[in-house]
């Protein structure tokens, strides 16, 4: 996780166990651990209410320098807010397609009025999360597509780029962001097609790569990984959902053991896989993505 290590044929056990050891040409240095930046953590949700402060502690442990939190309803815009205050995090406002359903106009109009507001905070770095669900039956997909268009107004006006929710949404999204010109941003847990990623890439968006992407069987979304342009990649965890491959039960294992909580420390572990798709090293993995979410949330460098 800290990066590359000394192959300990070449030096023997007792160099490798010593960091910092002197040998001919002078003192020796481990490389530095790679920096990384979730693009997307829930960091409000309760799953992390027993130990949140410490949920944090372990990601900057791993590394995670940066996490992005976004919100998913009005209800949870303060919360959130004062989370990225008080851990050194940025964040997102916005109304998640599966909250559309118990929102209102109030909310839209609630939402304009706190990005105007708080539009000199340097911590509010996009409109999100918002977006399109085709996957859960039974929604509103009218009502979500006029939030959808609204807060795509709502970013165009307040100059912010957008985290959208793909759920089998992508061409629907498209034409929105086609309608609706907005700064770019990230298509957040993407698993459309390649011609969709080109679509997205093409209007300046990143795509983030997750948990789902270290299952092998994500044929699609890692084939994706691995041969889509390293500009267009940033990392994410969705903590507490999406649980990378060594955390998550099927249904039968569920009944013995509950699904292990996904949390931002495990975002190193999980850009191992993006580095063994891309035969990259750690080390490049971290600077690239987190490149890439700066220039994704220009917000981030401030």
């Amino acid at each position: 996780m800290s990066g590359r290590l000394v192959d300990a044929k070449v030096l023997g056990p007792a160099r490798v166990a010593a960091p910092g050891w002197v040998g001919m040409n002078g003192p020796r240095h481990d490389p530095p651990m790679p920096s990384w930046t979730d693009t997307h953590c829930h960091l409000d949700a309760p799953e992390f209410d027993p130990d949140r402060a410490a949920v944090v502690e372990r990601a900057r442990a791993a590394g995670v320098s940066r996490l992005v939190l976004p919100a998913v309803q009005v209800a949870d815009f303060d919360a959130v807010r004062a989370l990225a205050q008080a851990h050194d995090a940025v964040y997102a406002l916005g109304i998640h397609p599966l909250y559309v359903e118990r929102a209102t106009a109030t909310d839209l109009e609630v939402l304009r009025q706190v990005l105007q507001a708080r539009r000199d905070d340097p911590r509010l770095v996009a409109v999100g999360e918002i977006g399109l669900d085709h996957f859960v039956p039974g929604l509103d997909r009218a009502k979500q597509e006029r939030f959808y268009l609204a807060q795509l107004a709502l970013a165009q006006e307040a100059g912010l780029p957008v985290i959208l929710h793909v759920r089998r949404s992508a061409d629907a999204l498209l034409k929105g962001l086609r309608r609706i010109a907005v700064r770019g941003g990230i298509a957040h847990a993407f698993n459309g097609s390649g011609v969709q990623a080109a679509h997205f890439v093409a209007l300046g968006f990143k795509l983030g790569f997750g948990g789902a992407m270290t299952h092998e069987r994500a044929l699609q979304i890692r084939r994706l990984a691995a041969t889509l342009p390293e500009q267009a990649l940033v990392l994410e965890t969705d903590a507490p959902d999406i649980p990378p491959q060594w955390l998550y039960r099927n249904a039968a294992q569920r009944l013995d053991a509950p699904q292990a909580r996904n949390e931002p420390a495990e975002l190193p572990r999980i850009a191992e896989t993006l580095a063994t798709l891309r035969g990259w090293s750690l080390q490049h993995t971290a600077e690239i993505t987190s490149a890439n979410a700066r220039d994704a949330l220009p917000g981030l460098v401030a």
